[in-house]
């Protein structure tokens, strides 16, 4: 009996080990940024100097650490965080849609879930910068975003969000909205 049950458990190990293994290459693969040179990135400001949205990039709620500009390229939007010399990015979540109850994920108290944020996967990433590349086609004329980042500076490390109106929960988390009917797109 003491032979079954340990070979039983050896048995038991092995397809654990092998299924573990196989879910942290599914997982990594999945998680693994595109890696691009900043040359290759689409014309992230295609409106001869301006932006279709520009707003400052607050951290900790007092402290200009950089920008959030949204430009149309085509038939996307690039959303492009940039932090100025004193500033580095870490990790960001943005959470764009149209403008209406439910456009982003909140707690029952009204503040944004940010890890629940639909992206979160750059399609470019540096210290100073990160760009997200959306299809026009997954939102509407009149749509909200929010974007979020970790920052680190002179002060240290920092929550930071592109500025607009707050939401209605108790933080001080940020959102903006924008008609995208009156942001032209290059031919």
């Amino acid at each position: 009996m003491k032979k079954l049950t340990s070979v039983m458990a050896v048995l038991f190990l092995s397809i654990l080990l092998g299924c573990s293994n196989e879910q942290l290459d599914e997982q990594y693969n999945q998680k693994k940024k595109i890696k691009v040179q900043a040359s290759e990135l689409p014309d992230t400001n295609p409106n001869n100097g301006e932006h279709c949205v520009y707003t400052n990039l607050i951290a900790g709620q007092h402290h200009s650490a950089g920008s959030v500009t949204i430009d149309v390229a085509g038939s996307n939007l690039i959303v492009t965080y940039t932090t100025n010399e004193d500033w580095t990015l870490g990790t960001t979540h943005l959470s764009i849609g149209v403008c209406e109850e439910g456009w982003v994920p909140t707690t029952g108290s009204g503040n944004p879930q940010i890890g629940h944020f639909e992206f979160t996967e750059p399609y470019y990433e540096s210290p100073h910068q990160v760009v997200y590349i959306i299809p026009i086609t997954d939102i509407g004329d009149n749509y909200c975003f929010a974007a979020h980042a970790e920052v680190e500076g002179p002060t240290g490390g920092e929550t930071a969000w592109a500025e607009g109106s707050e939401f209605s929960g108790n933080s001080w988390a940020m959102y903006s909205e924008f008609n995208l009917s009156s942001c032209n797109s290059p031919s």
